[in-house]
């Protein structure tokens, strides 16, 4: 059978970085390849370049057995490849059908007005064909983010698309909504669509995946059967045998209180939420969404005003009028969205680790002491093993995992006490969690009480010491031991009133 795509020895370079050297991969009709590899190792700049967003400098590409230059994306859409980024591209205030033909909409009376009646009839016709009960005339905006997608999936169906490249499409998405998705990429399947898959989610990969290619610093590893131990897959995704930290339960019972919150209320997101945190603990809270996790911790920093209760560090209580006073207090926040809420993304790496306490580098209150700022960003940047060429890289171009970890530096280098990590590895490779977990118990041991807030329970299990679980915006448990399993947790996060 003549693969759809075929791509042997493809090589792309941006000024200073080789992003792909010599890569192959293939896609057959009726597949689903899943595309794995650390963050940074080239598997966006090969699928941007299968999109037609950017030209291979030198190898060979081949649809359908014939060698193909692709123009760009548009030309790409008409070869019949479709892309469905993680971060999707709808409009919120049009409807799922004028999304779905946008730039393209069918015309009467000469081509002088939009033929809605046949804007309708062919979205419900992609709708029909994914088994889909949807309106066309419904806005985007009051679509769930799973519902979003599917119209994305449809859209890209439009174009007869019969190479489908899906980038983490399962980020936001629970598992009912997954179990949806699943269905449809089957589906596809069975039309003979070819479907690269790209995630980091071990368990996901191996439920719909037939093949894995794994990539590593813009090279090819290899390919092989989804069948294949996950612990070897890691290893060539990482180039080494991945350590599972062991977490060793401290007895924190004698040890300071750096993190007291008292009868915390906000209207139904937050219900009477009390809790501590000692200083050397890890506190996990655990919950569905919307349970109000991510709310409590927003109300702790203060980027949310609260209704009532009080909020101690180290036994005073500190008013909480802006995130500035929590900062002062001594609390750091990385937040879910570490992209719109944590980093300056188009600053370089030196100004986003020292901005938050850029006072502190000012000479006579008006000069910046740059030699200053320039060996504590270093200090962190080796401290962190955070990957970048340079402290003047643009955030931006950094992996998830490293701009995860100048998020860090940033409230290491404000020196505080406690640390809010709000989901610290969505969208972050096996390796830089890796990584990430035993950051966090560093942390931990050095004395800083830590709260992490994870959608992942095997995450929140293997890094707590205690888990607090939530459910409409009040606390219904804790957890900790032999106690603290994946059938308690979600035992309690569906505990209504």
């Amino acid at each position: 059978m003549t693969p759809l795509v075929a791509i042997k020895n493809l090589s792309k370079s941006f000024p200073g970085v080789k992003a792909l050297d010599k890569v192959q991969f293939d896609l057959m009709p009726g597949e689903v390849h899943a595309l794995m590899g650390e963050n940074g190792a080239g598997k966006s700049t090969l699928m941007k370049i299968l999109a037609g967003v950017y030209r291979k400098d030198s190898g060979e590409l081949c649809l359908d057995g014939q060698p193909t230059e692709i123009d760009g994306p548009a030309h790409a859409q008409a070869l019949a490849i479709g892309i469905i980024h993680q971060e999707l591209h709808l409009m919120a205030h049009l409807t799922a059908a004028q999304n779905i033909f946008l730039g393209r909409e069918p015309r009467k009376c000469g081509g002088l007005l939009l033929d809605e009646d046949a804007i309708h009839r062919d979205t419900q016709a992609l709708f029909d064909r994914l088994n889909l009960s949807m309106p066309p005339s419904t806005p985007i905006g009051e679509l769930t983010v799973a519902r979003q997608q599917m119209v994305e999936i449809a859209k890209a169906l439009s174009h007869k698309s019969r190479v489908l490249i899906m980038d983490e499409p399962t980020a936001a998405l629970n598992n009912a909504e997954i179990d949806e998705l699943f269905r449809i990429i089957r589906q596809l399947k069975s039309e003979g669509v070819g479907i690269v898959y790209i995630s980091h989610k071990m368990d996901e990969i191996q439920r719909i995946a037939d093949r894995i290619t794994v990539m590593r610093d813009g090279t090819y590893v290899a390919t092989r059967p989804a069948s294949t131990p996950m612990a070897d897959v890691i290893a060539m995704m990482v180039g080494r045998k991945l350590e599972h930290a062991h977490k060793s339960i401290p007895d924190t019972s004698s040890n300071e209180v750096l993190l007291d919150v008292r009868g915390l209320n906000r209207g139904r997101a937050i219900r009477d939420v009390s809790f501590t945190v000692r200083r050397g603990e890890i506190l996990g809270f655990a919950g569905l969404m919307g349970a109000g996790r991510t709310e409590v911790a927003r109300a702790v920093f203060g980027a949310d005003r609260i209704d009532n209760g009080e909020v101690r560090v180290r036994g005073q209580v500190i008013r909480l009028e802006s995130p500035q006073d929590a900062v002062q207090a001594g609390i750091g926040y990385l937040s879910e969205d570490r992209k719109h809420f944590g980093l300056a993304t188009g600053m370089d790496v030196e100004s986003n680790i020292t901005l938050p306490s850029l006072k502190r580098w000012l000479t006579w209150g008006v000069f910046l002491n740059r030699s200053a700022i320039r060996v504590v960003s270093q200090t962190m940047v080796d401290k962190l093993r955070i990957k970048t060429p340079s402290l003047l890289q643009t955030a931006k171009l950094l992996s998830g995992g490293n701009q995860q970890k100048v998020v860090i530096a940033k409230w290491l280098v404000q020196d505080c006490e406690v640390l809010i990590f709000d989901e610290p590895t969505r969208g972050i490779d096996v390796g830089a969690k890796s990584e990430i977990y035993k950051l966090l118990n560093d942390l931990a041991a050095q004395g800083r009480a830590i709260i992490v807030i994870s959608s992942e329970l095997p995450e929140v299990l293997q890094l707590s010491h205690r888990v607090l679980v939530m459910c409409e915006g009040r606390i219904t448990g804790e957890v900790s031991g032999e106690a603290a399993t994946q059938e308690s947790l979600m035992a309690l996060a569906t505990q209504r009133d």
